[in-house]
C-alpha cells in the first residue's frame, strides 16, 4: 500500500496559538508500528494546560514553545499501515491505540497523536475492536486510567449491588459511571454542579440520578455517620472532579469507600477524622494504569457496557484546534474529536 510522502499535524507554537504544519511521514523501524490516525480526542486538562502555558504536572518547569509536533495528543485510535522488523502479534489493518500515553519508538522524537500518521513501539500498542464509529474506542487511554480505580474497588468486592456515586461528570466521570454500571452497581448517582453536564449524563442513560451538591438535591442526600450506613446514602464513590470541596462533600456523604481519581490540585484536609465523622470510611488513591487496565477497558467495550463516544460532544478538523481549546476552557464541550483526514459525512 503506497503512502503519501508528507502529512499534516498540529503544533502548539506559542501560548494560546496552534498551527497546522506539514512534515514527512515517518517510517516504522525495528520493533515499531506505523499507524494512520483515524480519530483523536482531547485530553482536556492536559491540552488546556499546555495551550495556556500552565505546567500540567510539575509547576517548577515552565511550558516552552514551540511544543513538539502533535503534542500532547495521546487519546487516539489508528489503523496499522506498516509493521516493523521483529514485530509479532500485529498485522496491517489492525486497529490500535496506546493506553500508556503518547510515547513513540526507540526514544526518537516523532510526532504525537495530533498528526495524520505516527509511529510507536509495538510493545506499547493495544489492539482494539474495529467499530463503525472510531470514537467508541479513541479515548481508550483515559478509559485505561479510570479502569485502575474501578479495578481496585472491584478487587475489594465493593461494587456489585451497591449505590455508587461519581463526583464530576466530565469525560472521566462519564467513563467511571459506565464502568460502575458494568460492574453491577445497583444505582449510579452523578454529583455535578454544572447543570448541562448533569443533564447530559442523565439524558444519555449514563447515570440513574443527578445531584447538584450546592442545591436542594445535594442538601437532601443523607450524610454519613460513624460506622453507620444511613438509608439512601451513597456507599461507594469515585472522585473525578479533583476539587477540595468536591472531595469533602463525597467524604461527608459516602458510607464505605471514596476512590480518588482526579489530579489533586490543592492540599486536602479531612477535619472529620478529628471529630469522628469519617470513622469507618475507606479512602483509596489512584493506583496507576498498567497493561491490565487497558485490557479491562477493551473488554468493557466488547461487552457493550462502555461507549467512549459518549464522552465526545464536538467533532472538528486539525485547523480548528484553537477553536476547540476555547470550547473546553468555557466548559462548552466535553471531549473534542479531530479527524485528521477530514470529517466523515455523518459528522460534518
Amino acid at each position: 500500500m503506497s503512502l503519501p510522502k508528507t502529512m499534516q499535524a498540529v503544533q502548539i507554537v506559542a501560548q494560546e496559538r496552534a498551527e497546522v504544519v506539514e512534515l514527512p511521514v515517518p517510517e516504522a523501524q525495528e520493533g515499531e508500528l506505523l499507524v494512520k490516525i483515524l480519530a483523536i480526542v482531547t485530553c482536556n486538562q492536559y491540552d488546556l494546560h499546555i495551550y495556556e502555558a500552565r505546567p500540567m504536572l510539575d509547576p517548577t518547569k515552565p511550558v516552552e514553545y514551540p511544543q513538539p509536533v502533535g503534542f500532547p495528543g495521546h487519546e487516539w485510535v489508528g489503523e496499522v499501515m506498516a509493521v516493523g522488523e521483529g514485530v509479532s502479534g500485529f498485522a496491517v489493518g489492525d486497529w490500535v491505540c496506546t493506553p500508556g500515553g503518547r510515547q513513540a519508538g526507540k526514544g526518537r522524537s516523532y510526532p504525537s497523536g495530533y498528526s495524520q500518521y505516527r509511529v510507536l513501539d509495538a510493545g506499547l500498542a493495544l489492539c482494539v475492536p474495529k467499530t463503525a464509529n472510531p470514537l467508541k474506542v479513541a479515548p481508550m487511554e483515559m478509559a485505561s486510567c479510570v479502569a485502575a480505580n474501578v479495578m481496585d474497588l472491584k478487587s475489594m468486592t465493593c461494587l456489585d449491588g451497591k449505590r455508587c456515586g461519581v463526583s464530576g461528570l466530565g469525560p472521566a466521570g462519564l467513563i467511571a459511571a459506565m464502568m460502575l454500571r458494568g460492574e453491577g452497581a445497583a444505582e449510579v448517582i452523578g454529583v455535578e454542579i454544572n447543570a448541562e453536564r448533569g443533564q447530559y449524563a442523565l439524558d444519555k442513560g449514563i447515570i440513574d440520578r443527578w445531584i447538584d451538591p450546592t442545591g436542594p438535591s445535594g442538601k437532601a442526600l443523607p450524610m454519613r455517620r460513624n460506622y453507620g450506613k444511613p438509608e439512601g446514602a451513597i456507599q461507594v464513590t469515585i472522585d473525578c472532579a479533583g476539587a477540595k470541596a468536591a472531595v469533602q462533600y463525597m467524604m461527608d456523604h459516602t458510607s464505605e469507600y471514596v476512590s480518588l481519581f482526579a489530579v489533586q490540585r490543592e492540599p486536602y484536609s479531612y477535619q472529620g477524622w478529628a471529630t469522628g465523622k469519617h470513622q469507618g470510611l475507606k479512602l483509596c488513591g489512584h493506583t496507576g494504569r498498567h497493561p491490565g487496565t487497558g485490557h479491562y477497558a477493551v473488554r468493557r467495550v466488547r461487552a457493550g457496557s462502555l461507549d467512549l463516544s459518549l464522552t465526545v460532544t464536538h467533532r472538528m478538523t486539525f485547523d480548528q484546534y484553537n477553536e476547540a481549546m476555547a470550547l473546553i476552557k468555557g466548559q462548552k464541550a466535553l471531549k473534542v474529536a479531530f479527524y485528521p483526514f477530514g470529517l466523515p459525512e455523518e459528522a460534518s
